[in-house]
């Protein structure tokens, strides 16, 4: 992963811990730590897709308004361009790697 990647995956965090403080961001490092762990974001994505069903079939019953169930909803959509764009930048890498010639 190349510097500016990098730097964009910091950025996209604060960002989200910004528009987000409860902690459900993909890449909120856990414990204090500053790794990047592939496993923290597919938690963070499964994490903001069951919160976004959740809330989607509390508003169906009457539980919850439509505001919150939007912004779970908007959250799971960012989870899942942020993840997808993970997948396509790790794709890339290996592309690469395998045009290095031996």
């Amino acid at each position: 992963m190349d510097i500016s990647a990098f730097n964009a995956l910091k950025t996209y965090g604060s960002a989200q811990k910004a528009l987000a403080p409860e902690g459900a961001g993909l890449l909120t490092p856990k414990d204090g730590k500053e790794e990047f762990n592939l496993s923290s974001v597919t938690e963070g994505l499964v994490g903001a897709v069951a919160k976004s069903e959740t809330a989607a079939s509390a508003y169906m019953t009457g539980k919850a308004d439509p505001h919150s169930v939007v912004e779970a909803i908007a959250s799971a959509e960012l989870a899942v361009e942020t993840a997808v764009t993970l997948r396509n930048r790790v794709v890339e890498a290996y592309q690469e790697l395998l045009r290095m010639p031996i």
